[in-house]
């Protein structure tokens, strides 16, 4: 597998290696040996998700504030957006984002380290999405960044999203800086 890191720290593109012929492909998409590099020291993956959207439908920005998730992403049917922003007041690169289009033809993974707001938007009529995460699901824990802040500035492929009114709602990285100075 080729691993290509990103502007932003622990967020690296996967590249496996895919063996194609005649009779279609054949792929890894996950060796914990292998993956063993991106994760923090006693982290492991405990947890798997499948998202079945159409297109338009953008998830996100999410994040779990008490029990933070690391992820592994990978398109299996269609294609996203994928994108993964630094919500850390205390980082040099707080608000940088970095965004990859995953698809099932090109076999991409994104792994997003535990931290960081996460979303997609659907590209293709429907896509199915695949990802790994290093801690379980917490409702208490839900938060977010909203996927249209102009201080982010993130250029999403498509201008209409299709979002629920719980992602409508999420908090400015003005509003994440703010209540992190309270604490």
């Amino acid at each position: 597998m080729n691993i290509t890191y990103t502007s932003l720290a622990g967020v690296v593109v996967i590249e496996p290696r895919v063996f194609s012929d005649e009779r279609g492909f054949f792929l890894e998409t996950f060796r914990e040996s292998d993956y063993q590099i991106l994760l923090s020291s006693g982290m492991s993956f405990v947890q798997d998700n499948h998202s079945h959207s159409t297109k338009g439908v953008l998830r996100g920005l999410h994040l779990q504030t008490r029990k933070p998730q690391g992820k592994l992403v990978r398109t299996v049917h269609g294609e996203i957006f994928d994108v993964a922003v630094d919500v850390d007041p205390h980082s040099n690169f707080f608000g940088a984002w970095f965004g990859i289009h995953l698809s099932a033809k090109n076999h991409k993974q994104l792994y997003i380290p535990p931290g960081y707001a996460h979303g997609f938007q659907v590209l293709s009529e429907v896509a199915d999405v695949e990802y790994k995460c290093t801690d379980y699901y917490d409702p208490g824990g839900e938060s977010g960044l909203l996927w249209n802040d102009p201080e982010v500035s993130i250029q999403w492929p498509l201008s209409d999203a299709l979002l629920t009114d719980k992602d409508q709602q999420l908090p400015s990285l003005a509003t994440i800086a703010a209540a992190h100075d309270k604490q």
